[in-house]
Order: C-alpha cells, then sequence, then structure tokens
C-alpha cells in the first residue's frame, strides 16, 4: 500500500536514540537485570526445546505461566523487575515465531530466520526493554522498575509520549536509550515525477536519472588499513585460556570496535542523505525489492557488506513514509534479462562481467544497470510508454510501503 497522510497523520513508529550518563550504582543494577532478563531467555529455549521433543506446544501464554512460577520459586529473580523479564519471552516468542514461519513457508535454509539459541554472557549484546508501565520521565531523567534512574543526553526532543524504551550498551561500553513514539507524516510538495532504482555493488544504486546514483561509497575499504592494523594488535596480544586480558589487548579491542562503529555511521549517513535526496525530488519510487543475504556465501561478500544495500534500502523506505512518498517495492526476478524498452526477454542469463545490455527485439542497447532501473518504472506501472508492450506474465510488484 501506499505511505499517504497529512501533517495529522502518523507514519508509523519512530526511534529516538539518546546517550545516557550511567551511574556506578546504576550500572550494577542494569547489569543484575540484564542477568535476570538473560536466564528467562535461556529457560525459554529450554522449555521450549524440550517441548518440541515431547511433541507438545510451547506458546507465548505458556511461557508467562512458567515465567510466573519461576519468580515465585526464585527470590533473586523477583528482587528483579517483571517488565524487562515479560519482554525478554515476548521478544522469546517472536523470534520462535518467525522461525516456524519461514521454515512452514519452506524457504532456503540461507534465508530464514534461525531458531532461538541460549545467550552467553560473555557474547550476548547487553539489551532490555521496557513498556509504558516500566519507565517514566521526570526532571529530565529516566526512571526504570526497580529504582533504576539514568541521566538522559537530550540532544533533541521528544516530539510524543514514547510507547516503550530500549536500553542497550555497544561495543565501546556506552549506554543509550531508544523511545518509540508516533511519528509524524511531514508531506512535500509535489513534483510530478517519478524514479527507478536497481540495487547494485559496484555502483550500490543506480537510477533512471543520472543525477541521483549512488556510487559505492567504499567506507569499510578506506578503513580497512586501520582496522587490520588494530586487528593485529589483538591477535599478539591475546591471552591465553583462562588469563585475564592485558591492558594492551583492552586498548586494542577498543580501537576496533571504535573503527567499527565510525564505518556503521558513516554508511548510515551516505545512506540517509541519499535517500532525502531521492525523496524530495520524486513523487513516486520503484525500486528492487533485493534481498542481499545470499551475496554473504559469494566472492562479492565484502565489497557488498561494504556497499550496505539492505541498510540504504531501510533508509529510503524510511524516508518515502516520514514525507508521504509513494514507494513500490518490486520483485527482483529477471530485472537483468528484460528490455525497458520493449519488455522482450533473453533466454539466458547475463554473466555479471557484461555491462551492456543489447535486447534482440527492439535493438535498444544502454548500461545493464541503467536497463534493470527503468524495468523497475515499468513493472510499477509508473512508465506508461514502456509499460505498453511490458511482458503480461512477469513478475509482479510483491508491496509498496
Amino acid at each position: 500500500m501506499a505511505a499517504v497522510g497529512d501533517s495529522g497523520v502518523t507514519a508509523g513508529y519512530a526511534r529516538y536514540t539518546y546517550r545516557l550518563r550511567v551511574s556506578p550504582t546504576a550500572r550494577s543494577a542494569l547489569l543484575s537485570e540484564w542477568d535476570r532478563g538473560r536466564w528467562v531467555w535461556n529457560q525459554c529455549v529450554a522449555e521450549s526445546r524440550a517441548a518440541h521433543k515431547a511433541g507438545k506446544k510451547c506458546g507465548p501464554a505458556a511461557l508467562d505461566k512458567l515465567l510466573t512460577g519461576w519468580r515465585s520459586r526464585h527470590e533473586w529473580l523477583r528482587a528483579g523487575g517483571s517488565v524487562p523479564q515479560q519482554q525478554a519471552v515476548r521478544d522469546f516468542a517472536k523470534s520462535r515465531a518467525k522461525a516456524l514461519k519461514d521454515i512452514k513457508a519452506r524457504l532456503p535454509v540461507r534465508q530464514r530466520a534461525g531458531m532461538p539459541r541460549f545467550k552467553r554472557k560473555v557474547s550476548a549484546d547487553l539489551t532490555l526493554n521496557y513498556t509504558r508501565h516500566g519507565f517514566r520521565l521526570k526532571g529530565g531523567g529516566l526512571h526504570l522498575a526497580g529504582g533504576i534512574a539514568l541521566t538522559v543526553v537530550w540532544s533533541r526532543d521528544l516530539p510524543a509520549e514514547p510507547s516503550s524504551v530500549r536500553i542497550y550498551r555497544d561495543g565501546l561500553g556506552h549506554w543509550y536509550a531508544s523511545f518509540v513514539v508516533p511519528a509524524q507524516v511531514q508531506p512535500l510538495p509535489t513534483t510530478g515525477t517519478v524514479i527507478g532504482i536497481d540495487w547494485g555493488v559496484k555502483e550500490t544504486a543506480t537510477t533512471t536519472s543520472d543525477d541521483h546514483d549512488l556510487p559505492h561509497p567504499e567506507h569499510g575499504k578506506k578503513g580497512s588499513a586501520k582496522l587490520a592494523r588494530y586487528q593485529r594488535m589483538m591477535a599478539r596480544r591475546r591471552p591465553k585460556r583462562g588469563q585475564a586480558a592485558s591492558k594492551g589487548f583492552r586498548d586494542a579491542k577498543r580501537q576496533v570496535a571504535k573503527m567499527y562503529k565510525k564505518i556503521a555511521r558513516q554508511r548510515q549517513d551516505t545512506a540517509r542523505k541519499w535517500a532525502k535526496r531521492v525523496v524530495m525530488r520524486f513523487d513516486q519510487i520503484a525500486v528492487e525489492d533485493f534481498r542481499p543475504k545470499f551475496l554473504a556465501r559469494s566472492t562479492m561478500a565484502r565489497k557488498a557488506a561494504d556497499a550496505a544495500i539492505a541498510a540504504t534500502k531501510a533508509e529510503l523506505i524510511s524516508m518515502a513514509r516520514k514525507h508521504s512518498r509513494v514507494l513500490h517495492l518490486v520483485h527482483p526476478a529477471h530485472t537483468t534479462r528484460d528490455c525497458g524498452q520493449c519488455g522482450a526477454r533473453t533466454k539466458h542469463a547475463l554473466p555479471l562481467s557484461e555491462r551492456t545490455y543489447t535486447c534482440m527485439a527492439c535493438g535498444a542497447v544502454s548500461p545493464r544497470d541503467k536497463n534493470s532501473a527503468r524495468v523497475m518504472l515499468v513493472r510499477a506501472g509508473l512508465d506508461p510508454a514502456g509499460a505498453d508492450r511490458g511482458r503480461p506474465d512477469g513478475p509482479p510488484v510483491r508491496q509498496a510501503a
């Protein structure tokens, strides 16, 4: 469906993230809450596996009853807040339902969501989720259930009352609070123009407008030299099994995490700026519903990961929804074989080394990715001149956002 609305209509929900100043007392309390939530998650995994082996069902309602029993039997578990523990059960149930849905849909193994696994203390990311009953904002601070008070660095105002908050810690040890609030539509003036977008590795996004192509930024490649140096430092200083890590190892590990965070922020900044330019210029956008997960198993894995196609696509969808632009997600099948002018389809797939598309039916010659971008317009019904002779049995538009 199309993302339509006006200034008074919500466009789903948005996250507003802020840095936290955490005192030693609050840090100890948060770590204790995380240990309890991780224990609840691991118990859910064990119960789910036991129920599966016995041929029984283990749904969210059954897990809620188990949580009540666990809290009544364990005083240390009862000492923590019930809200984050209930959210741990909800997150487990949602993760398990997603995996079962993918299995029933008979998706390939590489595209399925994995079944929930046990969380290890040394490797699992620290995350706590609180619903509206588990926190409150008072005096500029964030107060969580259990008497945990946190200082929020308010870099900007919250546009509305938050419905939930996620507390998490990144690889550098920094604490953040991510609030969920209703997002307001901010419509832009109509321009009467449309654009087709094709994803790729050589260029992250190739469009029907030469001015809006997104070249591969190569943020990861530019930072690979420093990253490799810090990783070699970690390898030389890695402690032996059973020994405590040295200060040099911890410093090198921190530098690696800092570098990864910088690269991730650069990719996000590039994606947001490009998505903003596209949304401001075009009313309707036809974009390939590309799933880049399979590239992780190919020889292009590193370059594809550096292109951050999934993150760029997510930013474009979010920006289009925010500014009330119509965005069509087009099925990617045969987009490199169809002609964007007449709709004819080649008999054989083009190898990646062949970068020019030549139509044997109408004689049209164009760059391969430019032709695919035009095919997006044809399939979304945004280019009448190209759609008149389009294939009626071609893959349909998957959905619109």
